[in-house]
């Protein structure tokens, strides 16, 4: 997608997203992307491992919702992934897109309410967490980081149950990794994504 010499302000983003569009920092300016094929997360056939699901509920973690988005977003932007794509390659994803000019714009949409956190603590340490975008029935997320082995993970668990919990329908993850399809994550068509995401952003749902 082009680059654009636009500052990133919650009214641009809020209409970007409402358009399956997002942006990211390359090479020190904002570009926008709207992938084809779009990963996303059924809430209805999301799973976690046996395994997972006694961490989540006896692993010791504390987690809780938009308790430090600060934080969360600027460990996210010092974190690398490795993954494989289709084809077996070892894919790294370092997180230099995520720019202080990302940081500052989506720190005044959580200000607003349109952005938010999950963090997993232990022993009082925040040691994992994801932040996202929600609007109407969907919740865009934009990236995680650990610190400490299935502190991510829990992470996304708590997402998903809470969104269920509160009517959300969709939950965009934008580009596929192996995490993410532990979880059952699937990729459908843009244009499936744009219908999704059109009918999610009718409902009206609080993730706060």
């Amino acid at each position: 997608m082009p680059e654009s010499d636009l500052k990133l302000t919650p009214e641009l983003l809020v209409k970007a997203y409402s358009q399956a569009i997002f942006p990211m920092s390359v090479e020190g300016s904002i570009a926008w992307f709207s992938p084809d094929p779009r990963c996303v997360i059924d809430l209805d056939s999301f799973h976690a491992s046996h395994t997972l699901m006694r961490t989540y509920k006896h692993g010791g973690f504390e987690l809780k919702a938009d308790g430090d988005f600060d934080a969360v977003i600027r460990a996210c932007a010092e974190t690398e992934r490795k993954d494989t794509d289709e084809f077996g390659n070892v894919l790294v994803h370092r997180s230099s897109w995520i720019s202080e000019e990302i940081i500052e714009a989506y720190s005044e949409l959580h200000r607003l309410g349109l952005a938010h956190s999950v963090e997993a603590y232990l022993d009082g340490q925040l040691v994992g967490g994801l932040y996202g975008v929600s609007l109407g029935g969907a919740f865009m997320g934009e990236s995680m980081f650990h610190w400490q082995t299935d502190a991510s993970k829990v992470c996304v668990v708590f997402l998903v149950e809470r969104l269920k919990q509160r009517g959300f329908t969709l939950l965009d993850c934008q580009y596929h990794t192996d995490h993410l399809a532990r979880f059952g994550a699937e990729m459908i068509s843009k244009d499936e994504y744009v219908r999704r995401l059109n009918r999610a952003l009718t409902l009206d749902c609080r993730f706060a």
